[in-house]
């Protein structure tokens, strides 16, 4: 069974349809990319996996379970984190106190006056592993907003991690970044994806991260499908290649 399943869902906001019929499978373990052209209607496509927005019509499946109707902090609950284009974290904390805030929600423990030193410690011990996973060590007693914009993106990255989620969804990682901060965003994402098994799927515009990373790539025009398949498949699509260059290339 797939871990997600949408089926034919629109987004209508008055006369505009800013997605259309969309349908898409997402394996567990699987690394799926989303793209397409300014304006094809992946941030609405991903508001509405994620809860923001509800279909117009058609239905969303997460686990088994129709989540159509279920609004974003109910799909945390059941296992879906998500990052956005904007970096989410709080600047004026720590990178430890960030990560603490995060914990302590996936806990149960932020409304709570006390915690039992047990539960100090299985919190401390947590940070510290999300620490070392996201490469963050070394800026723990850092406050957020001193942080290059990669640093602040693993950062929220790892945040969404604490919540322990089954899918993963990372709105545009990579956006902002130079050269070496798409590297290292990349790679952070690779190794998430390979040692913890988690299930992700990412909306980017840089192709250099997309095809050194996906599984599988969905793209997107005009708020449709235009093609699905793997990296080879969708690097040697002509359909691709128009909606991208507004042409076809000799030898493409």
């Amino acid at each position: 069974m797939s871990l997600l399943e949408v089926h034919q869902v629109s987004q209508r906001f008055g006369d505009l349809v800013a997605v259309k019929n969309v349908s898409l499978a997402i394996e567990p373990g699987e690394l799926h990319a989303i793209i397409g052209p300014n304006g094809a209607g992946k941030t609405t496509f991903f508001n509405m996996i994620s809860g923001f927005y509800r279909p117009t019509e058609g239905r969303i499946v997460f686990d088994g379970h129709d989540v159509t109707a279920v609004p974003a902090h109910r799909r945390v609950a059941m296992g879906m984190a998500r990052t956005f284009q904007i970096t989410e974290v709080f600047p004026e904390l720590t990178v430890r106190d960030n990560l603490r805030i995060a914990v302590e929600v996936t806990q149960g423990l932020r409304m709570r006056l006390f915690s039992t030193r047990a539960q100090t410690r299985a919190t401390n011990e947590r940070i510290d592993e999300l620490l070392l996973l996201g490469g963050l060590t070394d800026y723990a007693e850092r406050y957020v907003g001193e942080l290059s914009h990669g640093d602040q993106r693993s950062a929220e990255i790892m945040m969404a991690l604490a919540l322990r989620p089954r899918l993963l969804l990372l709105d545009e990682p990579a956006a902002g970044m130079g050269n070496q901060e798409t590297y290292d965003t990349a790679r952070l994402i690779r190794r998430l994806h390979r040692s913890q098994g988690l299930t992700i799927v990412l909306v980017e515009h840089d192709m250099r991260v997309i095809f050194n990373l996906a599984d599988r790539i969905t793209v997107l025009t005009e708020g449709e499908i235009l093609d699905q398949g793997t990296p080879d498949h969708i690097a040697a699509s002509e359909k691709v290649q128009v909606a991208y260059l507004g042409e076809k290339h000799e030898g493409a």
